[in-house]
């Protein structure tokens, strides 16, 4: 694209804050499982090695105030793809599958609004949360016109580790790292990024394309090559900073805990002493993810796509690494709730970083709105395509983070606001305490900031929608066999 021409796009997007339609821009959706804040844009662990990542930053906006909707995989991924909030679908946790879901299954998902209107749909990997049905497994492929198949694995372990303690038992995916057998090229993140670049080497029959890729680590099982865990020595590694009295004053108003302590995975992780290893494993699965996700910037950049696609990078929900005595993902607290999130459209503010508070739920609005599509009336959302064309705007409503039935978080980039169903509240200054370690809801002084906070909480919370049972019964099976 000429600089002409991204002059005259740039003055589209700053007047009409959307690009025109008849530029046709394709959409490049990259989703990654389980990232927080851990990459060099994002500054949240300076140990994190992610160059890919890095030069990427610098031809996007970072947005660094970015949240989801929900803090677990499910209903994250249904809320973005639907345009709604869990409060007014049900869909509040994996077991909740959106087409399961009455307020949820006729909704027109995101790849669907593009397919249905001119685009070619494509995809890889994770996007959809992943379902058993009685027709099969369901990941989301009556969304995309194409969806690509591909072979990998770790190829058998040269060494695994787990966190377990016969005290203290806990469920969910177990804490397991160590290196694959496999070379990098033969991972499955790999082989899936690299379908997606070769993908970028087609014609399209004339159509702009909505291409979806998603990257699993670094979700549970930390297992990836050896190089990986090569690039941070143990003795090197520093782990998160944790604070054993972190609960101690989050209460009700007759003073209860509402916590009663670490979780088990965490007291499982801290009696195996394994906190370093954990912490070390995360950390090489994000870069290997990021060397998964150069291949695919390298192919975007090397096409004839370059200058007329926008690449939408983003993190489902945050995840801990011992802060606030937890690991995994779920709570309300901002490890959970921020996301890592980077939008690129060709030659408008390139390499610049936007503290304007954005949600996830948001992504839906915003690209149709840049790709010059009608607008969806059923979307929660708002778009941010001003924000966009403007970085450095003041761009802070609260916006809504979700765990489970009537229990929500709020955050206007400053202050964090949570309130759980038993009635008990949180609120932290990010200015003054930004690992939210002081929670100042009890204290008078902020009863004017909590009741600005409560205008925004759901009136309305649909009740959960069914939950999936096929997966519990062909577990139990398999345990039987």
């Amino acid at each position: 694209m000429s600089f002409f021409k991204r002059f005259l796009v740039g003055i589209c997007l700053v007047i009409t804050t959307g690009l025109s339609a008849k530029e046709n821009m394709n959409v490049l959706f990259i989703a990654v499982d389980d990232l927080n804040d851990w990459i060099g844009p994002m500054g949240g662990n300076p140990q994190v090695k992610t160059p890919h990542l890095d030069n990427f930053a610098g031809k996007s906006i970072i947005m660094s105030k970015a949240y989801c909707s929900a803090t677990v995989c499910g209903p994250s991924r249904s809320s973005l793809l639907t345009g709604r909030h869990c409060h007014n679908t049900g869909v509040y946790g994996n077991s909740n599958n959106l087409k399961k879901a009455a307020k949820a299954k006729d909704l027109e998902t995101l790849p669907e609004y593009f397919g249905n209107r001119g685009y070619h749909t494509l995809t890889t990997g994770k996007i959809f949360h992943k379902h058993m049905t009685s027709e099969g497994l369901d990941e989301g492929h009556w969304a995309f016109h194409e969806v690509g198949k591909t072979k990998g694995g770790a190829g058998g372990m040269l060494w695994k580790k787990a966190a377990t303690h016969p005290d203290h038992k806990y469920g969910g995916s177990a804490m397991q790292w160590g290196a694959t057998k496999a070379p990098l090229e033969e991972t499955k993140d790999y082989m899936n990024a690299k379908w997606a670049a070769e993908q970028l080497e087609r014609d399209f029959d004339g159509k702009p394309f909505f291409m979806a890729l998603g990257i699993s680590r670094p979700h549970l099982p930390f297992f990836v090559p050896q190089k990986y865990f090569d690039m941070y020595p143990l003795d090197k590694v520093k782990p998160a900073p944790v604070k054993l009295d972190d609960y101690d004053d989050i209460v009700d108003a007759n003073g209860n805990a509402l916590f009663k302590g670490p979780d088990a995975t965490w007291l499982a992780v801290d009696k195996s002493n394994a906190h370093t290893e954990l912490n070390r494993a995360y950390m090489a699965s994000v870069t290997y993810a990021d060397d998964c996700l150069g291949v695919v910037f390298d192919a975007l950049e090397k096409s004839k796509y370059a200058d007329n696609t926008i690449v939408i990078l983003w993190g489902d929900h945050g995840w801990y690494l011992g802060e606030k005595l937890k690991y995994r993902k779920t709570g309300l607290w901002e490890e959970s709730a921020r996301v890592p999130f980077m939008v690129r459209v060709p030659g408008i503010n390139e390499g610049v970083k936007s503290d304007g508070v954005i949600n996830l739920v948001d992504m839906y609005p915003t690209l149709i709105e840049l790709c010059g599509l009608p607008s969806n009336p059923n979307n929660d959302g708002r778009s941010f395509a001003k924000l966009i064309a403007n970085p450095e705007m003041t761009w802070n409503e609260p916006t809504l983070s979700t765990m489970g039935y009537m229990n929500h978080a709020l955050t206007d980039g400053r202050y964090r606001y949570i309130s759980y169903k038993k009635g008990v509240e949180e609120l932290y200054d990010h200015n003054s305490d930004p690992l939210e370690h002081n929670n100042l809801a009890n204290n008078p002084e902020y009863a004017q900031i909590i009741a600005k906070f409560k205008k925004y909480l759901p009136t309305h919370n649909e009740p959960e929608s069914p939950r999936n049972t096929l997966e519990k019964k062909k577990s139990k099976t398999s345990k039987k066999i």
